[in-house]
Formats: C-alpha cells, structure tokens, sequence
C-alpha cells in the first residue's frame, strides 16, 4: 500500500451552518425549518436547539486559527440560506453575504481552500411553509439563492458543493419524522427526492453562470453500503443511492425504480425537460461514510401499508439486521472495509467522476481532563483507531485506482447533532457547552501528524 498521499491531496474538516453558527437572531437571519422544528416539543433530545450552537457566528476567527493550526489545506463549511435570503422575494441580506466573506478571505489568507456547501438543511421557513421540498418551486429558490452566493464570493472558493446528504433532507425529512420537518409521509418523499435532484442541477448552473470553470462544483451524498442478501441489497441500492446517482451523473432514473415503487408512487412530478436540468456536468463527488448495514428480505407483503413512516419506501419487506460491533455511540458499526467497498464501487460505476470524501468521524463518549496544573485534554483513542483504518482504507482504494481527491474528517469541534442534540459528539476539538472553549483532542493532535507528513502516523 502506498505510504503518503498526493501532494496536491485536500486534507479537510467540515461543519455545517446550523450546526455551529448560533445567533439565530443577528446579522438579519430568518428563521430555517430547523428553528421550527427543534423548539417544537419532543423532536430533539431535551429539547436541544441550535440558538447558540458553538457560536461560531461571533468566535469564527478562533475557528479558523484552530483550522490553521490543524494544518488542513481546506476547510468544507455551509452557507446558510436564512442567513442570505431571509425574506420571500425580498431584498438580498448583505449582512449575511458579508460574513462569509469575511470567512472566505481569512481562511485563504491562512492558506486554506474554502469548499462551500451551499444547502446543508437549513431551509427558510417561509418556504417550508410553502411544503418545503415537496413543492417544486423550492428547487427554482435554491437556484436564485446560488447565483447570489456565487456572485458574491466568486472564483475564491475553490469548490461549490450544491446539497449535502439529499437522503436526509427527503427520507429522513420527508418520509420519516427524525428532521426538520418531520412529516412521515414514507412515499410521500419521492417528491421531495425528485425536487432536491432537480434543484442540484439548478444550482450548478447558476454557479456555473458566475464563476464558469474558474470553482469546482460538486455534490455529496451519504451513499449506503448495504450487505447481506442480494435482493434486499439492490432494492436498497436502488432507493438510497441510484436515485441520485443515475439522474446526477446520466441524466435518467433507472427502470427498477420505477418498477419497486409502482403502486405506492406514479412519479407524476416528473416534468418534461427535469432530466435534463437535473444531468449537469460536475467536478467531482462526494462521499460522506459513517457505517454500513445488514439486510434481508422477510415475507412480509411489500407494502403493507403504503403511506407508512418510512426512510426506506418501497422497502418494507426488507429487514435491517443486527450488526457485528464494535459500535459508535450513535450505535453505527465500525467497517472501514466498508469505506473502501464504496469508493470502488462507485468509481468502477462512474469512473469519470473524482471522488472525495467530504465526511467521515465517529461520536465518541469524549470526557474533558483537566490536570493540577489546570491543562486540558481529551483522549479520545477510540476516534483515532477509527480514523487510522478509514484513512488506511481510502488509500487501499486509491492504490486500486479510485481517484480520490480528499478527505475531510467530521467535525472541526462538537456540535448540535441534529435531533441527538449535544449527546453525540464527533468533533476533533472538545466544547464546553456552558463556556464554549474549545479544547483540541488528542485526535486533533494526531490529524495534525498525520497532514504534516502527508502519511497515516505509526502507531504510538
């Protein structure tokens, strides 16, 4: 196996808007549907928002100087919509745009590649008052919404990701009731799939109009890497991962789809010329990796009841198993084969596109230490095991030709994780959440060898 990576390989970490920023009332913001949604009673662990988060809205400067002292030649961050576009039709918030820009330049000024995300889930209310992604105009909206931000900050960021994780903000969304807005509608988040494809090819194209080929572009999902039975595997394969990739990368939706699905969706909101809007050239994509999963088929009828909760609809004859531990503390499976297994398959599948991966970490049941003298540590060993075999893992795939750009570890620091609140934790730096320091992990410490020497550090 290869024992350093490429020169120009992207060593990264990632946050996301909401999950970090806080002043949810400042600078112009308008409320998101994650606002709603996580100060609506029992939707997230002890009723956890994200009102302050990390505030990194007012302590962004001492984020980027961890960033800068980690090494990491790129930083993968969000751009909140809310945040620019905070009324319907309205006036553009410049107070918005100005503060990622100021963000923009001070990560370049240390060096670092700043890699947009331009829709990680925080969707103005107003639109999710209008049915959010189950109304079609939401696509056309994130299209303004992306000439703006690419207007503003140009051929500075090196790459514009258009969404990240469109499973979530559908299945997880949509079709089940674990985010924002949580409508469990099962089969009633086809369309919101349809419209986040349609709104990726939107996207692209307007940050194509202002930068041309002077950024990248791209886009990330978490594809799953499923085991076990063959069938229970493609019929997951099909619902979780063809559904974006088929339409993004070869402009059409394969049969099957439509096959598994008939009965429980017609996919009606189909519109002459979607395709086209949806198949538009991009740069590179993204991988975001956690875990895999074991299936089998039952001998339940497929569709029980067709308008059930599900994050899987279509698959209700199929069961997920028990997985062989260890596990995180989000209870995902450790298998960094797993890693691999993807970043080969979807290389021999699409072998045109780069790849990167633009998340990958582990929630850890981190405790701060505090010495006599007052010094602070986490030692997190279990977090840099996982990441050693999953950066071991990628390079296996590289070895075997995977084209792969980069490697961003989720997170920069603790967060809001969604609805777990801040019970999980999957940042490389520590936050006190009463005072909001930030003390690095020995994780931290570790990435920060293993960038320097562009190879994965010996065992200590």
């Amino acid at each position: 196996m290869s024992t350093t990576f490429p020169n120009d390989f992207l060593f990264g970490t990632a946050t996301a808007s909401y999950q970090i920023e806080g002043g949810v009332h400042e600078g112009g913001r308008c409320a998101s549907i994650w606002d709603t949604f996580s100060h609506t009673p029992g939707r997230t662990v002890n009723g956890d928002t994200g009102d302050v988060a990390c505030d990194s809205y007012h302590r962004w400067r001492d984020d980027i100087a961890l960033l800068a002292d980690l090494g990491v030649n790129a930083y993968r961050f969000s751009v909140s919509m809310p945040r620019i576009m905070p009324v319907e039709g309205g006036p553009v918030n410049e107070e918005g745009l100005d503060f990622y820009e100021r963000i923009t330049d001070a990560l370049l000024e240390k060096g670092i590649q700043p890699i947009v995300t331009l829709y990680h889930w925080d969707l103005p209310q107003y639109l999710g008052d209008k049915g959010g992604w189950l109304n079609r105009e939401t696509a056309y909206r994130l299209g303004e919404y992306a000439s703006v931000v690419a207007e503003r900050l140009g051929d500075r960021i090196h790459t514009y990701t258009t969404l990240n994780e469109p499973w979530c903000s559908s299945y997880l969304s949509y079709g089940a009731t674990e985010h924002a807005p949580g409508l469990g509608l099962g089969p009633g988040a086809f369309p919101a799939v349809h419209h986040l494809n349609l709104a990726h090819g939107l996207m692209a194209q307007a940050v194509r109009a202002q930068v041309g080929d002077r950024s990248e572009v791209s886009v990330t999902c978490n594809l799953q890497l499923n085991r076990g039975d063959a069938d229970a595997v493609h019929r997951l394969d099909l619902i979780a991962n063809r559904v974006w990739l088929d339409p993004m990368l070869r402009g059409y939706y394969p049969d099957e789809l439509f096959a598994i699905t008939r009965g429980i969706c017609d996919w009606d909101f189909i519109k002459d010329g979607d395709l086209e809007q949806i198949h538009q050239p991009i740069d590179v994509f993204g991988i975001n990796y956690y875990n895999t999963s074991l299936l089998a088929m039952s001998d339940r009828p497929q569709f029980p009841q067709s308008t059930a909760a599900s994050t899987a609809p279509g698959a209700s004859d199929v069961d997920w198993l028990p997985t062989a531990g260890p596990h995180t503390e989000m209870g995902w499976n450790i298998d960094p084969d797993g890693l691999h297994d993807l970043l080969v398959r979807v290389h021999n599948n699409y072998p045109e596109i780069p790849l990167i991966v633009t998340e990958n970490g582990m929630a850890v049941d981190d405790h701060l230490e505090i010495a006599a003298d007052g010094t602070k540590a986490v030692h997190d060993a279990l977090r840099i095991d996982y990441l050693r075999r999953h950066f071991e893992a990628a390079q296996r795939a590289m070895d075997e030709g995977v084209d792969l750009r980069g490697y961003f570890v989720w997170s920069l620091m603790d967060n809001f994780e969604w609805a777990f609140g801040y019970t999980k934790r999957f940042g490389i730096t520590y936050v006190d959440y009463t005072t909001l320091e930030r003390t690095p992990k020995d994780s931290y410490y570790w990435y920060q060898r293993l960038i320097a020497q562009r190879r994965i550090p010996d065992n200590d």
